[in-house]
């Protein structure tokens, strides 16, 4: 079988009633290659006035990475970038040690309605990396590379892909492409990495002949080339990379391969020692809920 697992996820509510369809971590995988997190928000449409802001909150040991289909997000960080994010770039911060972000609509959008789609990944840094210098580095979508495969537009986000590198860096072997597949069309994904995932964003697609719901992750099996087909069109993305180098850690908004950095990093954010936001005063506290220090 080509498709080893599916995961089809759960609903989960960051807060203003900003919902997400979160699919990793998941009882049956905790990741994909470095994946160990995958939220999809939306399409939904912001009315003006609605808050679905997300307030500034900290990360070690991981890397997010947002990426817009529609809409803006106003990224803004403890090492005081500010950037705008918008459809089509690849936005990556490496939390390392500590950093402290928030989430925002933009300013000149509140007055109006407009939709926002898109996805969030958090990538495990190998151990090795855990505690790098934090960073935050926007990709602009002309930057992204794009190659036609197939019946299918493909955009190489992150990674090596059909004769095509993104400029984007990372700490371990990484894929993450956009596909846009033609209605009627077939396209043949060979192995690019360890581990890979199929995730149908719009429509139901076949994965060798096998049905697969929108909204779902298809976790493949390793080192085959498949094939997709959709009959009306579809958004595809697919990620993956080298498998994890050890079980991580995850509570919270902390990962780490060591339960005693995670309990620390707590202390620090209660204590609010952890950065702060420029021009920011709103945060999201600890949850009452304490990670074991052992």
């Amino acid at each position: 079988m080509s498709v080893q697992l599916t995961l089809t996820g759960h609903n989960k509510d960051l807060g203003g009633g900003f919902m997400v369809r979160r699919l990793l971590p998941s009882a049956q995988k905790q990741a994909v290659g470095p994946f160990l997190f995958f939220d999809h928000f939306g399409p939904v449409t912001v009315q003006p006035g609605a808050s679905y802001d997300v307030r500034p909150h900290p990360h070690i040991g991981l890397a997010t990475v947002t990426y817009l289909f529609e809409g803006a997000i106003m990224h803004r960080d403890s090492l005081g970038s500010a950037q705008r994010i918008e459809p089509g770039a690849i936005n990556w911060m490496t939390a390392g040690k500590g950093i402290v972000h928030s989430e925002r609509g933009p300013e000149d959008l509140r007055a109006r309605a407009y939709v926002n789609h898109g996805i969030q990944l958090w990538a495990a840094l190998p151990v090795a990396f855990e505690e790098v210098e934090p960073e935050f580095v926007h990709t602009p979508a002309a930057d992204i590379p794009a190659v036609v495969v197939g019946d299918a537009a493909v955009r190489v986000l992150i990674g090596q892909a059909f004769r095509k590198t993104s400029p984007v860096k990372t700490f371990a072997p990484t894929v993450y492409l956009d596909v846009q597949l033609a209605a009627g069309g077939a396209f043949e994904l060979p192995p690019l990495a360890d581990e890979l995932a199929v995730y149908s964003i719009d429509s139901a697609i076949e994965i060798d002949g096998v049905p697969l719901a929108a909204h779902t992750l298809a976790v493949l099996a390793p080192a085959m080339t498949v094939r997709i087909t959709a009959s009306s069109s579809a958004s595809l993305m697919v990620l993956g990379g080298d498998a994890l180098d050890g079980h991580k850690l995850i509570w919270w908004n902390f990962v780490s391969s060591r339960k005693e950095r995670i309990a620390q990093a707590s202390t620090d954010w209660s204590n609010q020692a952890m950065g702060q936001v420029p021009g920011e005063t709103e945060f999201i506290p600890l949850p009452e809920r304490k990670p074991a220090a052992d």
